[in-house]
């Protein structure tokens, strides 16, 4: 069995990358919870209700989303770094 296979993304993950692809940003606290998705052009903000601390620190560690700082020190914003087909 090979173990170099990532596993298939759940539906909560694809969902969330699909949204940030289409160009909502995700932010979290500074521990990785209560995530929310806005909308830059128009600030609407989103609460994705299937995702959870786990789902942000999964696709983290399979290097599709990276953390960089947000708009204040207890704010993370997260940026994909892959597109989903």
């Amino acid at each position: 069995m090979r173990t170099d296979i990532p596993p298939k993304l759940t539906a909560p993950e694809i969902r969330l990358l699909a949204d940030m692809q289409r160009g909502y940003q995700l932010e979290t606290n500074s521990l990785r919870a209560k995530p929310v998705l806005r909308l830059s052009k128009t600030d609407e903000v989103i609460r994705p209700l299937s995702v959870n601390r786990k789902t942000i620190m999964a696709l983290e560690q399979r290097g599709l989303i990276k953390p960089r700082k947000g708009p204040d020190p207890t704010t993370i914003v997260w940026r994909a770094l892959k597109r989903i087909t």
